[in-house]
């Protein structure tokens, strides 16, 4: 059912595609428990992976400010 390749090689694309396929499968409720533990523990993984590629974005899209010469990359504020 799932692509079991390392969450880190997929694109946030793919990763957000298989988890939702993951939770659809779980939702129809007729996964057998240990699948369900596995299922769980995939969509764990691409969950945590999905958060990081999203972070990074949001890093990489905080550096860039508009100055008079127009957009400029500038380190990002991490003291959140």
């Amino acid at each position: 059912m799932t692509n079991e390749a390392d969450p880190a090689t997929l694109s946030y694309e793919q990763a957000v595609a298989e988890l939702e396929r993951i939770v659809q499968h779980l939702e129809r409720g007729d996964v057998a428990l240990e699948d369900s533990i596995r299922l769980y523990a995939r969509g764990a993984a691409l969950k945590t992976q999905c958060e990081a590629k999203l972070k990074d974005a949001q890093l990489k899209v905080e550096q860039i400010v508009m100055t008079s010469e127009g957009p400029k990359l500038e380190p990002a504020k991490l003291d959140r």
